[in-house]
């Protein structure tokens, strides 16, 4: 772990998606944050110890799914399926598969294993499993205004991690998706699905990957931030969201709460989703887990 020092910052940003906006002074203070985000060789010596099951281990509760069919219930995960040419990419159920069998131990599919990945972000995490890791290891998931302080590493303003020119003289800082997304990925960066952690340079505060490679669970409920009830007046130590928000299923009778969480994916590319900067957030269910998707630890002690 790195100590991050705590401090003002602007979070947020009124320069890109909605939700991020508005731009607000938060205050933070210090506390101390994993460098990488916690890897498949961390959550094995977890499992290991305690027998732990992940949400796509098990499965679904019917009495909390009651329209859903049998087989809907089975242990699963979700997974990106590279379309055919010409899908429609407004449509996100083109690319993305409910993979029976798709877990941490087996990231692409049930065919897929961990051999040789043990550097590798574990992935197919579900707020409760990063929870309950961060138990364990006495740690706790950070907020979002902490995750953001962070990731921004004293860069005040900066539109990413590194700066404000998305590949400096040339150079990949980030596991994020180059080409024409879902269609076909370039792999400049070296990478099609998740690096190793620390395979790109660390930001100001030591903290490696807080941009790209899996996105990471804060402990915020989500809810946009033109909720915030005064923008121009500075806040300290914000948790997002105190009352569980929800979004509608396929039936309103099923609502499930969301989380926020924050720095994008080896699936964020320039021409869909450039969501690899410090102020982009994305409202994650709780009860899904799915291939670009992980976690990292802070502790708030001195």
């Amino acid at each position: 772990m790195v100590r991050v020092p705590g401090g003002e910052f602007l979070m947020g940003s009124d320069r890109h998606y909605p939700e991020e906006a508005p731009a607000h002074r938060v205050v933070v203070n210090g506390f101390w944050m994993d460098t990488t985000t916690v890897t498949n060789r961390d959550f094995a010596a977890f499992v290991a110890e305690t027998g732990y099951a992940t949400l796509a281990e098990r499965p679904a509760n019917a009495a909390a799914y009651p329209a859903a069919p049998a087989e809907m219930l089975a242990p699963a995960s979700a997974i990106f399926v590279r379309p055919p040419p010409g899908a429609d990419r407004n449509n996100h159920y083109q690319w993305w598969a409910y993979a029976k069998g798709a877990n941490w131990r087996h990231p692409r599919g049930p065919a897929s294993s961990i051999k040789h990945l043990d550097d590798h972000p574990a992935v197919h995490i579900a707020f409760e499993d990063a929870q309950a890791y961060a138990n364990w290891a006495g740690k706790e998931l950070p907020t979002e205004a902490e995750w953001e302080f962070a990731a921004r590493g004293g860069l005040a303003g900066a539109e990413f991690v590194w700066g404000d020119e998305l590949t400096p003289g040339g150079q990949h800082m980030a596991n994020t998706y180059q080409g024409e997304f879902p269609f076909r990925n370039d792999c400049e960066d070296g990478y099609e699905w998740t690096a190793p952690v620390g395979s790109f340079p660390a930001n100001a505060y030591g903290l490696y990957d807080m941009a790209g490679n899996v996105w990471q669970w804060t402990t915020d409920w989500y809810q946009e931030h033109r909720q915030i009830d005064s923008p121009c007046c500075t806040m300290t130590n914000p948790r997002g969201g105190e009352r569980e928000a929800s979004y509608d299923l396929a039936t309103p009778d099923i609502r499930i709460p969301r989380k926020v969480t924050k720095g994008g994916s080896f699936l964020c590319a320039p021409n869909y989703c450039r969501r690899y900067r410090p102020a982009a957030r994305m409202a994650q269910a709780v009860d899904t887990s799915t291939c670009h998707l992980g976690f990292r630890c802070i502790t708030r002690s001195a």
